[in-house]
C-alpha cells in the first residue's frame, strides 16, 4: 500500500525523508532553529529542493550554524564563501547571514533564548491546521506577518512574510501536513 503524503514531498528521496522525519516537528533547539532560519532565507527566489541538496554543505560551510563563530565572519571568509560552490554563491544572502547571527546573539541574550522568542509569534505552541488540499495552504498568515515585522525591526535580513511562514511550516509552529498526510496524525500528537 502507497504511504499518502503531502505532494510536494514526492519530487526526490531527500524531499521525502525531510518531510517524513522532520517537517513540521516542533523545534525547540537554539541552534537548529537559527540553521532553518539561515535555510530558508537562503532558499528565496528558489526552490527547497535546491537548499535540500546544499544542506550539507551549508552545514560544513557556516561551522554548523554555530551563531557566535558566523557573527565573526570576515570580508575573506566571505570571499571563501562565494567560492563555494556547495550552497547559494549569493553576497547578499551569506551577508545576510552573518548580519542575522548577529542578531540572533542578541535575541538570546534580550529573551533568554531564541525559541522563547520566536515561539511567542503563536503563543508557544503549534497551530493546528486541516487542510485537505496542497492549493489550501497558505503562503503567509497574520503570524508570519507579526514574526517578519519584528524580526526586520530587529534588524534580521532575508525574512519577508512567506519565508516566515515556510520557516514556521519547517519548525513545526504550524501544522500544514494535509489532513490525508499519513505524518498530519503524527505531527499533530508531537505538538501535545
Amino acid at each position: 500500500m502507497k504511504i499518502k503524503r503531502c505532494p510536494w514531498a514526492e519530487a526526490s528521496a531527500l524531499e521525502i525523508e525531510y518531510h517524513d522525519k522532520e517537517w513540521g516537528v516542533p523545534v525547540h533547539d537554539d541552534r537548529l532553529l537559527f540553521e532553518m532560519l539561515i535555510l530558508e532565507g537562503a532558499q528565496s527566489g528558489l526552490s527547497w529542493s535546491v537548499i535540500l541538496n546544499k544542506r550539507q554543505g551549508y552545514l560544513k560551510a557556516f561551522d554548523n550554524f554555530d551563531a557566535k563563530k558566523i557573527a565573526r565572519y570576515t570580508e575573506k571568509k566571505v570571499e571563501k564563501l562565494l567560492q563555494n560552490p556547495e550552497i547559494v554563491r549569493h553576497k547578499l544572502k551569506i551577508n545576510a547571514t552573518i548580519e542575522n547571527a548577529k542578531r540572533f546573539l542578541e535575541v538570546q541574550q534580550e529573551y533568554g533564548s531564541f525559541d522563547s522568542y520566536i515561539w511567542s509569534f503563536v503563543d508557544g505552541k503549534p497551530i493546528q491546521n486541516k487542510w485537505k488540499s496542497a492549493s489550501e495552504v497558505p503562503t503567509s498568515t497574520k503570524e508570519s506577518d507579526a514574526m517578519s515585522k519584528s524580526l526586520k525591526k530587529k534588524g534580521f535580513k532575508f525574512i519577508g512574510s512567506t519565508t516566515c511562514y515556510a520557516y514556521m511550516q519547517g519548525v513545526g509552529m504550524v501544522n500544514d501536513h494535509l489532513t490525508t498526510c499519513f505524518r498530519y496524525k503524527e505531527v499533530k500528537n508531537l505538538s501535545k
